[in-house]
Formats: structure tokens, sequence, C-alpha cells
């Protein structure tokens, strides 16, 4: 049994996820894969669980942090310094100007020769040669799954499946508030406001959705693809952002009628977000929630991936496939 240690830094919607999904799968991590993944901190805003022997996570979970024996008012570069862990997952929200807090949470865990995991598309966005660079110098990994595509196995397909493939083009629906939006007022006829009010009462859009409905969180995902993905040295500040604001119920009616629906769509290539016209039958015209990329690759050729690009649950297998697989190599 091989145990790998763990501190997580934000403990929210997904934060708390992980952590669900860690208790009800423990028993096949150590039965079927022989880990056993120990927490040994949890890290907030407010201060950090330390709690000798590692975290309770089902306390942890029914218990406000504080209130545990263990919590003290500690800055989380301090325990993620102090703390002994192989790896620190990084799950909170990010500033798409300055990549803050998490860059200065994974250059951190870099320099104290830790391996990281992350959802959080801000510093990657905003620093990711750097960061990669850093890793390099440490010989650790940095490991991003969850930042696109949610549940959709987009970095580990190329890492394991198609390692001999180059990609030429990619490009999708990459935020799962927008595309629900859209739906609803293509198949209801409903404005922006209501399908939008409606996807904020589903937990789909968050109570500011400004970075889903102006294009920000798609541009972000594009940098981290066209970095990854096709080797480019871009940031958030090269991207060419439209959001879906002026979409109008008129426009989506129009564009039913000529055979198309409207789509929010971030291009690798263009380096591109922008509302585009899509076919009713083109693999992009997915419903609801859903995500959707395309690559254009020179052996396998063309793969459309869909999947949940949102949610605790969803979010967290990929996540916890990212610690899986540092597990598997240290």
């Amino acid at each position: 049994m091989k145990d790998i240690r763990i501190i997580i830094v934000g403990f929210g919607i997904i934060g708390r996820g992980v952590a669900e999904t860690l208790v009800w799968k423990r028993q096949f991590f150590r039965s079927r894969l022989g880990v056993n993944v120990v927490v040994s901190a949890v890290c907030e805003v407010s201060g950090c669980l330390v709690p000798p022997g590692g975290v309770d996570l089902e306390k942890a979970l029914s218990t406000p942090l504080p209130k545990i024996e263990g919590w003290k008012d500690a800055k989380t570069k301090d325990v993620i310094r102090e703390t002994e862990a192989d790896v620190v997952v990084e799950l909170t929200p990010g500033n798409i100007q300055s990549g803050e807090p998490g860059l200065s949470h994974i250059l951190g865990s870099l320099a104290a020769g830790k391996h990281v995991v992350t959802s959080n598309k801000a510093p990657l966005a905003v620093a990711y040669r750097r960061i990669m660079e850093e890793a390099a110098k440490k010989e650790r990994r940095v490991r991003f799954e969850a930042t696109v595509g949610g549940a959709i196995p987009i970095m580990n397909l190329m890492e394991y499946c198609l390692q001999a493939n180059e990609v030429s083009h990619a490009y999708g629906i990459l935020n799962g508030t927008t595309n629900y939006i859209l739906s609803k007022m293509a198949e209801d006829g409903v404005s922006l406001e209501s399908a939008l009010k409606e996807a904020q009462d589903l937990g789909y859009a968050e109570p500011d959705p400004k970075y889903d409905i102006e294009g920000v969180d798609s541009a972000a995902k594009v940098v981290i693809l066209a970095n990854a993905l096709l080797g480019k040295d871009v940031s958030y500040k090269d991207m060419k952002v439209t959001g879906i604001r002026e979409i109008t119920p008129e426009s989506v009616e129009l564009a039913k009628k000529h055979g198309y629906v409207v789509k929010l769509v971030g291009d690798v290539v263009r380096q591109d977000v922008s509302p585009r016209l899509v076919p009713i039958s083109h693999p992009l015209n997915v419903s609801g929630s859903l995500n959707a990329l395309m690559l254009n690759t020179d052996i396998a050729g063309d793969i459309t991936l869909i999947g949940r690009g949102a949610g605790a649950r969803e979010t967290s297998s990929s996540i916890l496939s990212d610690i899986l697989a540092i597990a598997s190599r240290i």
C-alpha cells in the first residue's frame, strides 16, 4: 500500500467535492489501486486545519473547520512550506489579471519540493511558461486536467492515448454556463436574462456570472489548451474575447430558421472566443451545460470530446486522476 499525502488549498464547492469523493472512493483506491490518500492539511483564507496524523475528512465535511482540533490561524504559504506532503491540490478561485492567490500557492509548492494538482485556470492563463519552467527546475509535476472541460479527459488523452499525435487545431464549447443559456434561448425562446436566472437557480451560474457571460472563463481555457496541446507561449492578454451579452432571442431565432445554432466557441489557433453560428448537424451542437472540444490531429484525425464541464463531483474525477498519476510515479 502506497501512502500519498496531500494538502487541499481551498475548501469551497470543488474542495469539498474532492473530499467527498475521497471518502466515497477510499476503499476502491486502497484495494484496487493500492493507494491510500492521506490529507495532511486543509487550508482556507481564514486559516488552516493541520491535525496530527492527518485530516478526518468526514469530520471536515460535517463540522466548520475552525471548530476541529488542529485548526490554527496560519497562512497557507507557511503550511505549504512546513507541512509534510507530496502534492498540493490548489483549488482556489483565481484573478484572471494576476493569477493570484493560486499563482503564489503553486510557485510556493514547487519551491517546497511538492507536486501540484490544480483546477485553478487563472495562474496557468497568466503564467503557464513560468510555472512549467519552475516545475522542471524542481523536477516536480504540475497537473491541471480539471482546468479545462471538467470531467473530460483532455490532457490525459493526449499524454497517454494520443502521445504520438501532433494537434494542429483545437476548438469548441468550453463553458457550460453559456452553453446552457444559449441552449435555453434556442429551445424555449427566452431572453438571455431569463435563461441566466434559471442557470443561477440550478447552480450552473455563479451569483456574479461576469467571467462566464463575457467569455473570460472560456478564454482562460483556450490559453491553457494553446500552451499545453500546441506548444504555444501565450497568456490571457493575447486573447480576443467577445461574450454573449449582446445575443438576443431574435438573433437566436433567425439562426434557427437558417439551420444554425449560436454557440460561444473558443478557438486555439485564432486565440479567440466569440459567439459563432454552428450548423444544427455539427458535433459542437451539444445542449444544456455540456462542453464539447474538437481536436485535429495528424495521425488519429479529427476527435470530438463531449462531457460535463462543471460540477463538484465531475471535476473531482479529473483532480483525483491527476493525484493518482503522480502517485504512480513517486
